[in-house]
């Protein structure tokens, strides 16, 4: 099932300089009556509990707790302890999870921080730290939630609530037969949001590499600050935020911004966009173990990293199904179109797009192709943004790979010529939107002409370039003596490919200008038209464990 997590009111307060001690009642699950924990006062009608003495964490028993439903109004396992006003106290248990299809959130005076379905046979913590506002009796538990891939019953062990009555929580890994005590941790963060002043339009998610919906929030009062904190494993995720009526949160009707933080860094923050605005981000870095769960189109590429990992990416979207010259114009038709800024349907030029306000003109799919041009404005054309001169000229199957051919301007596509990609320091022409044309930065190392594009389309041509480099990689080592401004930016290698001034300019727009809904979308179209994917759109991860961060 989905969680919609509703945001506590942000309430500045600050923290004791000591953490008290709230104990929990049987909390290494070492007292038993029958098959029933002590002092475990709400066991729900979706759960069923048993004492475990093969899987433990520590001591000589676990909770061994079934979840024989996706209605997680009754999968509850809670009991109550006295906190003390003012004070702060850290709360933590172990979970073990058996099948990956069961998520558990700790409960703690509210709905905290979940563990990792996807991390199994193995001990994982769940942690929070609670500042009570008066000195009351709080509950403290679990509850449980269904992910992709339940199948209406999972057992999940339990050991170690602390601060506990039982003085073994540090005791170490005790009997384990399913894999060790290793820890699953996790990074923390927060999201600050604050509405407009309509915000029951506002709504978001945080959603993992398979599209699981992990954190979500709605129905939010408007012009109000909440925070709600997260908990993330290692791995790529997305976070989204809606509007309903369009005009995003900021500024048309109030203030409203949101940022979400995590290790203390921000990986997504605005206010301003439309009906939505996706934001992708990496957590950690997987460089040294190899991507897991991978979807079936790439699972031959699971646990590999470095240049074996864009070997078996080469084999897997290697021998695409190669289509006409003409036929790029079907698919701009009918995938090129601006659904995301203006939506009003015209083509999407990413030289003349202006993401925060009106374009300066627009053209209708088709009818505005080119065609004969004097100046910007005149008609689109087919921008293959890895330029033909670099491959050798008009050869299949580079020359109509749509993964890498955008549609663009025809006077600005002619300015760009088959100058690399770079960033500018000594400008001589500016398209429209800000697109430039210059002498390359210093910093870049390489002071050559270049074209730069607006920070909007930089990492969808980052990763288009990351893409030319995995599908020819048994060709694109021969390339570099076709041209001069070829010779600049590729080093003559298959696995490398580029030389290091413009793989560290890629890897910074990559990570400057995260994957957003239009890519992803285009990638699903580019998928139907030729039968194979772009890798760095779906992984974006995969840039890192193949050329570093």
């Amino acid at each position: 099932m989905k969680k919609s997590v509703k945001l506590s009111v942000l309430i500045a307060s600050s923290l004791a300089s000591q953490v008290a001690l709230a104990n929990v009642e049987n909390g290494a699950f070492e007292s038993w009556s029958g098959s029933t924990p002590d002092d475990w006062s709400t066991i729900d009608t979706g759960i069923s509990v048993s004492e475990s003495t093969s899987i433990v964490r520590s001591g000589s028993s676990a909770a061994a707790i079934t979840v024989n439903t996706g209605s997680q109004s009754s999968t509850d396992f809670r009991q109550s302890v006295t906190v003390t006003s003012g004070e702060t106290y850290d709360f933590s248990v172990w979970v073990y999870h058996t099948e990956g299809g069961m998520r558990a959130r700790l409960y703690v005076d509210g709905y905290q921080g979940y563990s990792t379905a996807a991390t199994t046979g193995q001990w994982q913590e769940i942690s929070y730290t609670y500042t009570a506002n008066s000195t009351a009796s709080i509950e403290l538990g679990l509850r449980f939630y269904d992910v992709s891939g339940f199948d209406g019953s999972e057992l999940v062990y339990v050991d170690d609530f602390v601060p506990n009555t039982d003085d073994n929580s540090d005791s170490g890994g005790g009997s384990d037969s399913g894999g060790g005590s290793d820890t699953g941790t996790c990074s923390a963060g927060n999201l600050s949001l604050t509405t407009d002043n309509y915000g029951y339009e506002t709504s978001w998610s945080i959603t993992d590499s398979s599209s699981s919906e992990l954190y979500a929030g709605s129905n939010y009062s408007s012009s109000t600050t909440y925070s709600e904190d997260v908990c993330l494993e290692d791995g790529d995720y997305v976070f989204t935020i809606n509007d309903t009526y369009g005009d995003g949160i900021c500024c048309s009707y109030g203030s409203g911004s949101y940022n979400l933080i995590i290790d203390g860094s921000s990986v997504a923050n605005g206010g301003s966009f439309n009906s939505t605005e996706s934001t992708s981000f990496m957590v950690g870095s997987s460089s040294g173990g190899g991507s897991t769960d991978l979807s079936s189109y790439y699972d031959t590429a699971e646990g590999l990293t470095g240049y074996s990992l864009k070997t078996a990416l080469y084999n897997i979207i290697n021998g695409h199904s190669t289509q006409s010259y003409a036929d790029i114009w079907t698919f701009y038709t009918a995938s090129a179109l601006d659904n995301y800024y203006e939506n009003d349907g015209s083509i999407l030029d990413i030289y003349s797009e202006n993401p925060n306000g009106t374009d300066s003109f627009s053209y209708s799919s088709a009818s505005d192709q080119c065609g004969n041009y004097s100046g910007e404005g005149d008609c689109y054309n087919r921008e293959h943004s890895f330029p033909r001169s670099w491959f050798g000229g008009a050869i299949s199957p580079m020359n109509t790979d749509i993964h890498h051919i955008f549609a663009t301007d025809g006077y600005v596509n002619s300015k760009r010529s088959s100058y690399p990609y770079g960033e500018v320091s000594s400008t001589t022409y500016t398209s429209s939107n800000g697109s430039k044309l210059g002498t390359g930065s210093s910093s870049l190392g390489y002071t050559g002409t270049v074209f730069e594009p607006i920070d909007e389309f930089k990492g969808d041509l980052a990763r288009a370039y990351f893409y030319m480099a995995t599908r020819y990689q048994s060709d694109i080592d021969g390339w570099d003596s076709n041209s001069t401004y070829a010779d600049a930016v590729l080093d003559g290698s298959s696995d490398q490919v580029y030389e290091d001034w413009f793989l560290d300019m890629l890897k910074d727009w990559h990570n400057q200008d995260p994957v957003s809904p239009k890519e992803l979308n285009r990638n699903e179209a580019v998928y139907s038209h030729q039968g194979n994917r772009n890798p760095f759109v779906d992984y974006p991860s995969f840039v890192a464990e193949i050329w570093g961060n």
